[in-house]
């Protein structure tokens, strides 16, 4: 029996792959999607992914091009101003705060910030509106054979399927790479990340805050009212013993810990939601191409949840492959140059956020000293200081 053919295969159905099957369904191509895991799109339902994206303007641009802003645009809390604090103090307060606003280089804010789970829910709900796109969600890719026209693809439901373009967007352990055969560098910090939601006694007003003490950045990024109270994402960055002894607490003592490290910027925070946890490495891919395969965001690099980089880095990738893919999907050439173009970029971004990452761990205090000196010398000067803001928007 003939192999199904498609224009492009989508392998891997989380936030990025959903985006690229849109991408390329937007741009006329015959795509399927598949992942071997159901899309988990409630918040209370077991395996939802309770972080949030935080959409920076480079990315919405992406997603007003390709028709799938305006359905997002109604749930999502812009981010106006970007704060660091630092309390590497030998108590846990502030003691060095820095806001940049995005008023300083554009008229738009920074980005928008919305929930995984939403994401997934909307996203997918529009694939199933596209006539040119078919989502095959509890299947996997089991295999990959390339050839000169094509890559044939063999699915984990036994099928096999024939597609110009593979876009590998299959996570940090990608099979599709593997089966490529493509090697990749991995840094590992020893940390893990919490991820929830919490409500607070002081409003935002869409300030995303960066907390600086050690073991890692405590994020908290503004969400839409809860309840009717203010309400913010949590990303609390930390070594992995601490992360465990942190979770084995009991709900009291947990908020407890959860207020003294937020350091009171938003006032009294009580948690809204359960806890997603992940480990926390940097990894950049050899190649980000092989033959008739693209790979994009972490089958491709994985940086920490630092500065808002890492789905903006995976959509970077994308916006630049549709581009690249507008005459022939898969082709040597358009493959070559998306190499050639995205992976340079990817890697000065990893060894940037590598190097932030590491300073946010420091423990000794002398050296949490230097870096409050460091922030405050950066911010003071002010051309830095948007140049700064530039490079963390990716724009030149």
């Amino acid at each position: 029996m003939s192999a199904e053919r498609f224009d492009v295969l989508v392998s891997g159905g989380g936030i990025a792959g959903l985006i690229a099957a849109v991408a390329f369904g937007a741009a006329g191509w015959r795509v399927l999607c598949v992942d071997p895991a159901p899309p988990v799109t409630d918040e209370d339902a077991a395996g939802a992914d309770l972080r949030t994206t935080a959409f920076l303007q480079p990315s919405i641009d992406l997603l007003d091009r390709i028709g799938l802003w305006d359905r997002l645009s109604a749930h999502a809390t812009p981010l106006q101003v970007m704060r660091i604090v630092d309390a590497g103090g030998r108590q846990p307060v502030a003691r060095l705060t820095r806001a940049f606003d995005a008023a300083d280089i554009s008229d738009r804010p920074f980005g928008s910030n919305l929930p995984n789970w939403l994401l997934r829910r909307e996203i997918g709900d529009m694939l199933t509106s596209m006539d040119l796109v078919t989502f095959r969600p509890g299947i996997g890719t089991a295999g990959l054979t390339a050839r000169d026209d094509s890559a044939v693809v063999r699915l984990s439901d036994g099928t096999t399927v024939a597609a110009r373009l593979v876009v590998a967007a299959d996570g940090r352990h990608s099979p599709v790479r593997q089966a490529l055969g493509i090697g990749v560098r991995t840094i590992r910090y020893g940390q893990k990340a919490l991820a929830f939601a919490v409500t607070h006694t002081l409003p935002h007003e869409n300030v995303s805050t960066e907390i600086h003490r050690s073991g890692g950045p405590f994020t908290l990024v503004p969400l839409p009212d809860r309840n009717g109270q203010p309400a913010s994402a949590v990303v609390w960055m930390e070594r992995g013993a601490e992360i465990a002894r942190l979770r084995a607490l009991s709900r009291d003592a947990f908020e407890a810990e959860l207020n003294e490290r937020s350091a009171g910027v938003l006032g009294h925070l009580t948690q809204a939601t359960g806890l997603t946890e992940w480990p926390i490495i940097s990894q950049i891919a050899d190649r980000f191409s092989g033959p008739r395969t693209a790979l994009i965001a972490e089958a491709a690099h994985v940086v920490p949840p630092i500065g808002a980089q890492g789905l903006n880095m995976s959509l970077a990738d994308l916006s630049a492959l549709v581009d690249l893919s507008a005459a022939d999907p898969g082709s040597l050439d358009s493959l070559d140059r998306y190499h050639r173009t995205r992976r340079p970029e990817a890697l000065a971004r990893l060894i940037g956020i590598d190097a932030l990452n590491r300073a946010s761990m420091v423990r000794a205090q002398p050296l949490r000293d230097l870096r409050a000196a460091a922030l405050g010398g950066l911010y003071g000067v002010a051309p830095v200081r948007r140049l700064m803001m530039k490079a963390g928007l990716g724009l030149r």
